[in-house]
């Protein structure tokens, strides 16, 4: 294997897809890592524009090199990575896909890695392919893993997530109803009946488990904030679910959990962290524990969790050059 640590001045990266929300944020990330050159970022409908990282201007996807980087970021819309990830097979090109092509669920997932640094760590070190996740599954998967491992939950009952996003979250291309006059002053549930399309990533990663996810439009720019309804075995308290987190973070740079109470949105956005919180509930038949998950859904819901996925591929520490 390619000694990438030897190597480590001499790194380079590119993007497809520069000039999204999430392509924009990877490269003001990118701009002020440090370690790595970004020799390309592309946008077609952009070329010629600033990108974000100083002296490089956003370029058409055929002048583009993807052979030549050692990594490459794939911020391209759903469905488009596929042929990029297939050119790319065999070469010594390490690949991050943003997209939701390659994510569990998707039929695509054999041969890559599931992008989640504080579940899959090994495995992301030594992967030639990384899935990102997407961002809603980041805070419910990253908040219920260790619940799962540590046996904590009852899985006879069905896990209620109700999850507000910004409406970054719905990408860059204009649509009407995500003007700034259709969403000021509002707050609406979208995707109802439990069909979003981010429960195929989440239930291929829980199987065991009953998600009921209901998915909202926040009047925000970005963040997201996920409040988890936790059937709990007896006896099971906030603390528990809070030392299950501990145990398994412990060190990361990317996730904080909350002594008591829950984290809020002013919290995490403009970061690349997740914030847990748990509290307990009175007055229920059956014990069930509220948690809180927040993110900024640019950030560790996206772009920053793709560069802690690329510190570990050619390793830098996982921190490096995240807002934590």
């Amino acid at each position: 294997m390619y000694d990438y640590a030897m190597a480590m001045n001499n790194l380079s990266v590119g993007v497809l897809g520069g000039s999204g929300y999430t392509g924009r944020e990877l490269l003001r990330l990118l701009g002020a890592h440090g370690g790595v050159e970004v020799r390309f970022a592309t946008s077609d409908s952009e070329a010629g524009r600033a990108s974000g990282v100083p002296g490089l201007a956003l370029s058409r996807l055929e002048d583009a090199a993807p052979d030549a980087v050692d990594l490459l970021f794939l911020c391209l819309p759903h469905g488009e990575s596929v042929p990029w990830m297939d050119r790319l097979a065999g070469t010594p090109v390490r690949v991050v896909d943003l997209t939701a092509d390659h994510r569990p669920g998707s039929g695509r997932e054999d041969g890559v890695v599931y992008g989640l640094p504080e579940l899959a760590a090994d495995a992301v070190r030594e992967a030639s392919a990384v899935a990102n996740p997407g961002c809603y599954p980041t805070g419910v998967l990253l908040a219920l893993a260790p619940l799962c491992r540590a046996g904590l939950l009852d899985a006879s009952r069905p896990v209620v997530v109700n999850a507000a996003s910004g409406v970054t979250g719905a990408g860059r291309a204009p649509r009407r109803e995500l003007l700034f006059g259709e969403v000021f002053g509002d707050f609406r549930a979208y995707g109802l009946g439990n069909g979003h399309r981010h429960l195929l990533e989440m239930r291929a990663v829980l199987p065991s488990l009953d998600l009921l996810f209901v998915p909202h439009l926040l009047p925000v720019a970005r963040g997201i904030l996920e409040t988890i309804v936790l059937p709990v075995s007896e006896g099971v308290s906030a603390e528990h679910v809070r030392d299950a987190w501990r145990a398994l973070y412990a060190g990361s740079p990317a996730v904080r959990v909350h002594d008591e109470g829950a984290p809020s949105l002013a919290e995490v956005v403009g970061t690349d962290v997740l914030a847990l919180g748990a509290v307990d509930n009175a007055g229920l038949r059956a014990p069930a524990v509220t948690v809180v998950a927040a993110l900024d859904n640019l950030g560790k819901g996206a772009a920053g969790q793709a560069v802690q996925n690329m510190n570990l591929m050619l390793g830098f520490e996982a921190g490096r050059g995240l807002r934590c």
